[in-house]
């Protein structure tokens, strides 16, 4: 593997532990506002903490002379489609919640990294065995992790299914634009077209209090600065260095980070949902992990 490959998963690496630790956030903060006024809040949030971000690295470009790239039309264009991808699978994740298990909602709603590599079969980029293979064993991993004895399919499990195939379209949008315009600003642009989006909505069909949303201050605080602003800029910079199929495998592990999260917090006395991992858990955790490490092997060719 090339250093900038190693750089783009060791980078999409930590996007998936920020992701973790903000399903824990977001879920306590969806118990007291509505998702769309939470995902709006902290889409927004994520875009403004952006900005001077950006100020700052134009300022120090322009002192070392470096060009500034002015592909506003492409950079326009990339914010509204991966913005409005993020808005429309987030909104479905987290309607199909309110009728199915977090547990099967994790684990169909990573089922994009399989749906990542059979869309790349229609658009060209096509993935070696080495790469199918830590599919099966991620998603081995996730099966034991995530889902219980029952498989029954309801309308919540349908909806999670189609956010799965939005978060694949979003990985693949990501990857066609990173490489064409800047990382950060494309962040911050769909971060604000995601909650543009979701507040339009808001203020239509919902009648948000002050009093609640305040009362989940830090709840919001993590998610808009670390999930947003963060995480999601490493997933614009990360996927720059690697192919789309190995960053939906790394990104995916979320899952994990959130559920060892969940135990960590659990043991020093919150009062979340969960508690010390089960065999078949730690099972599940074992397979993803080792599904990372195949991802990293040199597979000899550039997917």
């Amino acid at each position: 593997m090339n250093r900038q490959k190693l750089k783009g998963n060791l980078l999409l690496l930590l996007t998936s532990v920020v992701w973790g630790i903000s399903f824990i956030a977001q879920s306590k903060g969806v118990e007291l506002i509505s998702p769309v006024v939470f995902n709006g809040i902290r889409s927004i949030l994520g875009a403004v903490v952006l900005v001077p971000v950006i100020l700052f690295l134009d300022h120090s470009k322009k002192r070392k002379g470096v060009p500034i790239q002015k592909t506003k039309k492409e950079l326009l264009l990339a914010g509204v489609i991966c913005g409005t991808f993020l808005c429309v699978a987030t909104t479905l994740q987290t309607m199909g919640m309110i009728y199915t298990s977090p547990g099967k909602s994790g684990f169909i709603t990573a089922l994009y990294m399989v749906i990542v590599p059979i869309i790349g079969l229609f658009t060209g980029k096509k993935a070696s065995p080495v790469i199918w293979l830590s599919v099966l064993i991620a998603l081995g991993g996730l099966y034991l992790m995530c889902m219980d004895a029952s498989l029954e399919i309801n309308i919540g499990d349908l909806l999670t299914l189609l956010c799965a195939l939005v978060f694949a379209g979003h990985i693949l949008a990501i990857d066609h634009f990173a490489p064409k315009v800047d990382g950060v600003k494309l962040a911050c642009l769909q971060f604000f077209v995601c909650g543009l989006l979701n507040l339009i909505w808001m203020f239509l069909f919902e009648e948000p209090e002050l009093g609640p949303i305040l009362d989940c201050w830090l709840s919001i605080g993590y998610s808009g600065i670390m999930s947003c602003g963060v995480a999601y800029t490493l997933q614009i910079v990360g996927q720059k260095y690697t192919d789309p199929t190995s960053a939906s495998i790394l990104m995916s592990l979320e899952s994990v980070f959130a559920t060892l999260t969940t135990v960590i917090l659990v043991a020093l006395g919150w009062n979340l949902t969960g508690g010390a991992l089960t065999l078949r858990e730690i099972s599940g955790c074992v397979l993803m992990f080792g599904a990372i490490l195949l991802v990293q092997l040199p597979d000899g060719k550039k997917v």
